[in-house]
């Protein structure tokens, strides 16, 4: 058992509740951990025998492409999608964080962690 890490993806996306993020647009950040069967792909050095991560950051990219209201419907599609498109997951971890929220206060990002 292995475990591959994607952190802090970054896109440009139009996902909100308010109007006004879904036309403005704001700066998100996603991490991406895949727990993984990974004795097959230590031993034979083989692209086909592991879980191809440039596959996982395109299946987020896919989804980030597409606008929802709420960080969790984005987790949700994104751990969706992962485990049509990937063979050999065993676990799934998915952090959508939106930065500089509009939540009339100053502070860094919100996020949303999902597990599967």
């Amino acid at each position: 058992m292995g475990i591959i890490t994607i952190e802090e993806m970054e896109f440009y996306a139009y996902h909100g509740h308010f109007k006004e993020e879904q036309i403005v647009g704001n700066k998100f950040l996603v991490d991406l951990i895949l727990e993984v069967e990974t004795e097959s792909a230590s031993k034979t050095d083989d692209l086909h025998d592991a879980v191809n991560y440039q596959t996982a950051y395109f299946i987020v990219k896919e989804e980030m492409q597409q606008k929802s209201h709420l960080l969790e419907h984005i987790a949700g599609r994104i751990l969706d999608s992962l485990y049509q498109k990937l063979t050999g997951i065993k676990k799934a971890t998915v952090k959508v964080r939106k930065m500089n929220p509009p939540m009339g206060g100053q502070m860094k990002s919100v996020g949303v962690t999902i597990s599967r």
